[in-house]
């Protein structure tokens, strides 16, 4: 089957950081375009020399009304990263998708850890907006990694969400935490081996673990390890 080319226009950009930022791709009037919590487009990057492709994640759920958010780091040297931040309000970009089989179809019906590192945090958004998408009394936990305090992408609206949910709680983990940090510091691997490895038998629970390399691999075999189900801890590696 051939693939299916969306051309959407640039609506607004907000800038997390100096070299973080959302696009936010409005699609023409009546596209039809469907996507599960944490799938991902194939964004179309046009270079002088020749047409590259990049994954980003969807960073908004499903039921919005409204257009579909990517979250990107500027990084160094890369090429595909460089022209989507000299991008502009107005602009077009062309993208195939959904893919991907990281994701989550609907609540989940036992206690589930969220876990993710600075922008990894994209697929899990829209995760936590499908499973508090229904009353429900299963604990749903997440856990936030990241270096800096603007690292740690929308902390307000968890916190919020923390506030409104009784089942959900919101633990920000910050590797270089400011004076008066009341919060977790240090790695997600030390708080997650320590609440659900060392500090608890309960096997009973399932995990969506996003990070950048190595680290969540060593993720997944820790609690894979420690005797949690293999379909019970689900993972992406960017």
């Amino acid at each position: 089957m051939e693939r299916i080319t969306y051309t959407a226009t640039i609506e607004r950009i907000v800038e997390h950081d100096v070299d973080t930022r959302s696009l936010f791709l409005r699609l023409p009037a009546k596209t039809a375009f469907t996507f599960t919590p944490g799938q991902f487009i194939s964004v179309a990057i046009p270079l002088p020399n020749e047409n590259r492709v990049r994954p980003y994640t969807i960073a908004s759920s499903p039921g919005d009304d409204g257009p579909l958010e990517i979250v990107l780091d500027l990084v160094p040297g890369g090429a595909g990263s460089e022209y989507l931040f000299a991008r502009t309000v107005g602009d077009r970009l062309n993208f195939t998708g959904p893919f991907g089989l990281f994701t989550l179809e609907r609540p989940p019906d036992i206690e589930t850890i969220f876990a993710a590192e600075a922008t990894a945090i994209a697929p899990i958004r829209p995760m936590l907006h499908r499973a508090l998408a229904q009353p429900s009394t299963v604990p749903l936990k997440l856990f936030h990694a990241a270096r800096t305090r603007k690292e740690l992408l929308y902390a307000d609206e968890f916190q919020a969400t923390a506030r409104r949910y009784a089942n959900f709680s919101y633990e920000p983990i910050l590797a270089q935490p400011p004076a008066g940090w009341s919060g977790r510091s240090g790695t997600v691997m030390e708080h997650i081996r320590a609440l659900f490895v060392d500090g608890d038998a309960r096997r009973d629970r399932a995990f969506y673990l996003c990070g950048v390399g190595n680290g969540v691999i060593e993720l997944r075999d820790l609690l894979r390890k420690a005797g949690y189900p293999r379909r019970a801890v689900q993972y992406e590696r960017w």
